[in-house]
């Protein structure tokens, strides 16, 4: 396997543990907290699923071929809630989100690393481009996360390896999707 067979199938499977992680967040968090912000600087959990989302729908869709920034991209409305959203709607922006990147990162094949890809005017690789992603990606995975933790308390169960609980966990289980096999 080459360097660029070895990056894509690292980067599909970062990317699917982060959705794997986000899935466990949202389903432990009580509906009553989806849309609390701990404080007026912060975002609700619906707030960022709307941004993820929004943000994942707009880099990936026909991604090889039209600027990752697209036109019908309202940014600045993905942080206004100005009714809150059901639970159906806000898993259904973060499934639709997550279908569109992934859909299109599934179809990329080693030689399109090397192609470029607009954002916001300014060109990237496609490797710089899915880099940047995983990256803001994994940032707002980890706020929803913290944020599900902080809501659920004493019931909160570990998405990854619990505290304390290193030795049952095998070496070498991470590229096989730990992550995702963890108890929930």
């Amino acid at each position: 396997m080459g360097i660029s067979d070895a990056y894509l199938k690292d980067v599909i499977r970062s990317f699917r543990s982060y959705k794997a992680l986000g899935d466990a967040a949202l389903a432990r968090t009580p509906d009553e907290h989806l849309h609390t912000a701990i404080d007026p600087n912060s975002n609700s959990i619906a707030i960022t699923v709307k941004h993820v989302a929004g943000n994942l729908r707009s880099r990936y869709r026909d991604f090889l071929t039209t600027d990752g920034e697209k036109p019908d991209r309202d940014r600045d409305r993905e942080f206004e809630m100005p009714a809150p959203a059901s639970r159906d709607e806000i898993v259904g922006w973060w499934q639709d989100g997550w279908t569109t990147a992934l859909d299109a990162i599934d179809a990329l094949v080693p030689e399109d690393l090397e192609r470029t890809v607009t954002i916001r005017g300014e060109a990237f690789l496609v490797v710089e481009a899915l880099n940047r992603s995983v990256t803001h990606t994994a940032y707002h995975v980890g706020q929803i996360v913290y944020l599900a933790r902080h809501f659920a308390g004493p019931d909160w169960h570990s998405l990854s390896i619990p505290k304390g609980e290193s030795a049952k966990f095998a070496r070498g289980e991470f590229k096989q999707g730990i992550i995702e096999r963890l108890p929930r």
